[in-house]
């Protein structure tokens, strides 16, 4: 009896080392237990002490001698530190790719999925669902005809299409019920149903997404080093036809920076006339949109945002993808040649615009 129960005991031990998971290390350190993931840049590693080499060759490096290993903690590996990775009993997917499912429904914006991809990574995309228009069923696929109105015109109407960022000129790409694709840019995934109405629409598609996570330790965060803004559904897909637009702003004298709503591309060609009066604090005082003296400390320093400009003038900027501005003097008319595209914001030239008030009209035709 005892000889059967020492050949069970064996027989698991055996079986519980077939199906370990295994990471080789640089330092000649071999560990096996059940890889978990990869989490903020590391592989995460239940440890087996039983079936790991946990004496690193003898170096007087800190870091290294520090790094010792204990039965079943929970241990954290950089991919610097990683020779190769060994993965018995289940696929190496659960540690290469991050999976997220999105309810993606017909709503005024895209649909923010909360993953941010990398210029070249791998996505793949799969959705099931039903969204229900009037009488009309779509899947994923989407119905065998057109929507002049939708974000992609010659695609099938209510098919899943994605892009990357929240650049309206960010290229769109097809989905459909399942797709794989490489990342063309860096910027955060929004997910749409191409179709141009969405006020009588029911229902939302379950999307899954897997993204290849970033093996070098990068992956952390939002790619663009900011916070993801709205994509909105107005404006489409790819650049087309513009129709001309004239519209009236109102920008209070405390603004530091009033989003117009308008999307530039650069060589737009944008025309502004302002009229009203802001003070600008006690030693401008009142000033139209030419702005006051451009004399004073904060104009010695630099410190406006358009130094050379009055204090208290009317300003604009462009602010591109990447979140860089150059804000340029308007005053009270200007013709203005757009150099990037990016989003049209209007703004009051000064340094301290707690004690501003007043504001400016703007009429902007482009």
């Amino acid at each position: 009896m005892k000889k059967i129960l020492l050949a069970v005991l064996f027989i698991i031990a055996t079986a519980s080392f077939a199906f370990a998971d295994t990471l080789y290390l640089r330092d000649g350190r071999v560990v096996r237990g059940t890889l978990l993931g990869f989490i903020n840049g590391r592989f995460v590693m239940r440890v087996d002490v039983r079936f790991s080499t946990t004496s690193p060759p003898q170096t007087t490096d800190p870091n290294i001698a520090r790094n010792r290993t204990y039965e079943g903690e929970i241990q954290y590996f950089r991919p610097s530190d990683v020779d190769r990775i060994e993965i018995d009993g289940r696929s190496l997917d659960d540690a290469r790719f991050e999976v997220k499912t999105v309810q993606v429904g017909l709503e005024p914006n895209w649909i923010d999925s909360g993953i941010d991809v990398r210029r070249n990574e791998r996505v793949q995309v799969s959705a099931s669902g039903v969204i229900t228009v009037g009488r009309n069923r779509i899947g994923p696929e989407g119905l065998q005809r057109n929507d002049p109105s939708a974000p992609l015109p010659n695609a099938n109407e209510g098919e899943l299409i994605a892009a990357i960022s929240d650049d309206p000129r960010a290229p769109i790409i097809e989905l459909g019920n399942s797709r794989e694709f490489t990342a063309d840019r860096d910027g955060r995934l929004y997910l749409t149903v191409n179709r141009g109405s969405y006020t009588d629409a029911r229902g939302t598609f379950s999307v899954q997404v897997r993204r290849e996570r970033d093996l070098n330790g990068t992956d952390q965060g939002d790619v663009l080093g900011r916070r993801p803004g709205i994509r909105r559904r107005a404006g489409g897909g790819f650049p087309g036809p513009r129709t001309p637009t004239d519209t009236t702003i109102t920008v209070p004298g405390n603004s530091r920076g009033m989003d117009t709503g308008i999307d530039v591309r650069a060589g737009d060609q944008i025309s502004f006339t302002a009229s009203g009066t802001v003070v600008a604090g006690q030693r401008a005082g009142s000033v139209g949109p030419d702005g006051g003296r451009s004399s004073g400390f904060g104009s010695i320093v630099g410190t406006r945002p358009v130094p050379n400009a009055g204090v208290g003038a009317l300003i604009g900027y462009v602010r591109t993808p990447d979140g860089q501005t150059q804000p340029f003097f308007i005053g009270s008319s200007l013709t203005y040649n757009v150099p990037g595209d990016g989003r049209l914001y209007l703004a009051i030239n000064d340094d301290n615009y707690s004690d501003n008030s007043g504001s400016f009209t703007v009429r902007i035709r482009y």
